[in-house]
């Protein structure tokens, strides 16, 4: 099964190396564009929530991520944060930030989905070497959120609004592989899968009790907000006393394991949730804080659960999600292994495996006993297509 999905992957590699050129081109094009007539606000009058429908700013330096654009010299009342589980975008460096209008707070009630006031602004920075692009999230006066990316010009002087259909091959992640900035139907298809659009920024990814053994940790800057620390500034609001008391972290029987959940809840957990739009599948990767179910949660939708999706060369075999003890034999490590379009999961974000990930994620399946034999287990079937 891996055998055949790494034929797949090389394939894809091949016609991938093989636009990397003409992309590159149309993206100079692109940016020569965009730095033309576009309007331009004055530095600082993006200050308030964005109108409803309102288009976002033509320039990043814009959207208040800046004091002083000239120097990247952050705002003062722009905040850096840094997930203990982050999400793997092929290697890219990361930088990330919130703001929240002045008197406002997060409503963490519900520890598992909080609520994030009219206003909030967060920024995500893509490095390959050198800045490549910043993505960007407001919610505006409808409570809907606005999504945009930015391209950096390749001599760092500007990072400009990049169109709705996103821009491929807008740098190479690695010689001959492409990194593309997402159009913002791709920004809504994973933001908006779950109970909250905003990921990464929760009690789990902000906890003080950060997994040592995370897959690609990065160790928070100074400055970093963490959740007491947004608690005690009042920013985060209604969070239970229970997880200021003892804070959140996977509860898992190593610390291995601990690690290889931490990495699904972040990397497919924004999709598979028992609380999202994908919620029909019956997969469930996310880890909550409110009610910690540890390697059971994710086990329980997992583990020898019936998978009608069929990597090529594997028709007609009887395939599950995840089979313990035995990873090759199991689907989602093939799916992680794989960057055959049809196959890969993420389906969308890489090009890249992630092969430190499948390496863990492996490691702990091969450590997992057989479950006792049920009478039946049910697969929906709109697996079929994912």
């Amino acid at each position: 099964m891996r055998r055949t999905a790494g034929a797949g992957l090389r394939g894809g590699s091949r016609r991938r190396r093989a636009g990397v050129a003409a992309a590159a081109a149309a993206l100079a094009g692109a940016l020569l564009t965009l730095g033309g007539p576009a309007p331009r606000a004055a530095p600082g009058d993006h200050g308030g929530s964005a109108a409803p429908g309102a288009p976002a700013p033509a320039h990043l330096s814009d959207t208040g991520l800046y004091a002083d654009a000239a120097t990247r010299r952050v705002a003062p009342d722009v905040l850096p944060y840094t997930p203990q589980y982050p999400l793997w975008s092929d290697g890219a460096a990361k930088r990330r930030w919130i703001r929240l209008p002045p008197g406002t707070a997060i409503d963490a009630s519900d520890p598992d989905a909080w609520v994030f006031p009219v206003g909030t602004r967060l920024w995500k920075e893509f490095s390959f070497g050198r800045r490549v692009e910043t993505r960007y999230m407001e919610r505006t006066g409808d409570g809907k959120w606005l999504f945009a990316a930015y391209a950096w010009t390749p001599d760092g002087a500007d990072a400009l609004l990049v169109p709705e259909g996103g821009l491929r091959a807008a740098a190479e992640s690695r010689p001959g592989l492409p990194h593309d900035i997402p159009s913002v139907y791709d920004c809504r298809a994973c933001h908006e899968g779950g109970p909250t659009p905003v990921l990464g920024f929760s009690s789990l990814q902000l906890s003080p009790d950060r997994d040592p053994l995370a897959a690609h940790a990065e160790r928070p800057g100074a400055g970093d907000v963490e959740l007491p620390a947004l608690v005690a500034r009042g920013l985060v609001r209604g969070l239970p006393q229970a997880l200021l008391d003892r804070p959140p972290r996977i509860e898992a029987p190593t610390g291995r394991a601990r690690a290889a959940l931490g990495y699904l809840h972040a990397n497919c957990g924004i999709c598979h949730d028992s609380r999202g739009q994908l919620a029909p599948l019956g997969l469930s990767l996310v880890q909550r804080v409110s009610a910690p179910g540890g390697a059971g949660a994710a086990l329980a939708t997992a583990s020898d659960v019936p998978c009608r999706f069929h990597p090529p060369g594997t028709e007609g075999a009887a395939l599950v999600r995840i089979r313990p003890g035995r990873p090759a034999d199991s689907v989602l490590v093939a799916r992680m292994a794989s960057r055959d379009p049809l196959v890969q999961m993420p389906p969308l974000g890489s090009h890249a495996v992630d092969d430190e990930a499948v390496a863990l994620v492996s490691a702990w399946i091969r450590e997992l006993r057989p479950r006792a034999p049920t009478l039946s287990r049910s697969t929906h079937p709109k697996e079929e297509a994912r």
